[in-house]
């Protein structure tokens, strides 16, 4: 079961990711985490991106998965994995899908949490109030400033993910403003028939 949530920030998807990973035993796999992992043991890929990082570049999309194609072949992501915060991008979504297809796999579904922004915002603005309050630091992604331009940022790269894969016909949604657990419901709805497929 490989599986791809999309999702604005503070859309849920990290909070559902625990709990497929708990429901179905596959690993969640970060790009962040992964290039972190890949730099530190040294892989060719890994000392690749090392040199970009040390010189102050950004880490290219083939970099980038070169590092997810090594970390699937991992033993915990053999029989599935949930990609966070990557691909952000339609190239990258081209690149996944192309290096997917030279392993012989593909994605079994991608699921989109739908939120209302100005309601997400208006959370932020509350738990960064509150927060405050209590006479606690405020994370500066939790101030409404920074939130709205990582909500941006989201829009302009990677909402257009949204058609890319419903051209595909694999895009499912749900709500992401219901209650947690009714998002789970929903999610859980979804990825059983996959589950099953893979033999999860």
């Amino acid at each position: 079961m490989r599986i791809i949530l999309l999702g604005p920030p503070g859309a849920g998807k990290g909070t559902q990711s625990e709990r497929i990973v708990a429901r179905f035993g596959i690993p969640q796999l970060s790009t962040g985490d992964m290039l972190r992992a890949a730099v530190a043991a040294g892989t060719p890929v890994g000392l690749e991106a090392k040199a970009v990082m040390e010189s102050g570049g950004l880490v290219s999309d083939q970099i980038v998965v070169g590092i997810v194609a090594d970390r699937i072949e991992e033993a915990d992501a053999r029989r599935g994995f949930i990609l966070d915060g990557f691909p952000r991008t339609v190239e990258q979504a081209k690149a996944l899908d192309a290096m997917l297809e030279q392993k012989g796999i593909a994605l079994s579904t991608v699921v989109e949490l739908k939120v209302d922004e100005d309601a997400l915002v208006g959370r932020i603005a509350t738990r960064a109030a509150e927060t405050a309050a209590k006479g606690l630091p405020v994370r500066k992604d939790d101030t409404p400033e920074v939130f709205k331009s990582r909500l941006e940022a989201y829009r302009a790269q990677t909402a257009p993910l949204s058609d890319y894969y419903a051209q595909a016909g694999k895009l499912e949604t749900i709500d992401g403003m219901q209650p947690i657990d009714t998002v789970t419901a929903a999610l859980m709805t979804i990825l059983e028939p996959h589950a099953e497929t893979a033999g999860a």
